[in-house]
């Protein structure tokens, strides 16, 4: 989990982020987690695709989040909006304000088991661009 501000409140969010122009989703999820958390990780599944909109007048956000093994702590490192990375339990988590209720609905799936398979992500469209293509080992 990383502890982020937000509206001057620290909470707690799985790393997350944007996907880079002419980069895959595998390719966005192992780029913003060791930004965000310093660790290498390797997606193996998708947990699910969610929409969430935090306010009436705000704009409407959607998340493809990921489940993933962690490779390697490759540098402690951290982007300047992330206060820290930490493991911590579910308990420990759901003790501390949420970034959005998505921090709690991804940990709900996951114990459901709902995932399914990367195999889902068409990256096709980005063979035509060989110095961005990713391979996810």
């Amino acid at each position: 989990m990383v502890k982020e501000w937000q509206k001057k409140q620290l909470v707690l969010n799985q790393p997350a982020g944007h996907v880079e122009n002419k980069e895959s989703l595998e390719t966005a999820v192992i780029r913003e987690v060791l930004e965000e958390t310093g660790w290498n990780v390797k997606p193996i599944q998708i947990l699910g695709i969610y929409s969430f909109t935090p306010e009436e007048s705000a704009d409407t956000y959607h998340r493809v989040c990921f489940v993933c093994t962690p490779i390697n702590k490759a540098h402690n490192h951290l982007d300047p909006d992330i206060h820290s990375a930490d493991w911590m339990t579910k308990k420990e988590i759901l003790n501390h304000p949420l970034r959005s209720v998505l921090v709690s609905q991804c940990i709900e799936d996951f114990e459901k088991g709902h995932t399914v398979s990367l195999s889902l992500i068409n990256n096709s469209h980005l063979m035509a661009y060989d110095n961005c293509a990713f391979e996810v080992q």
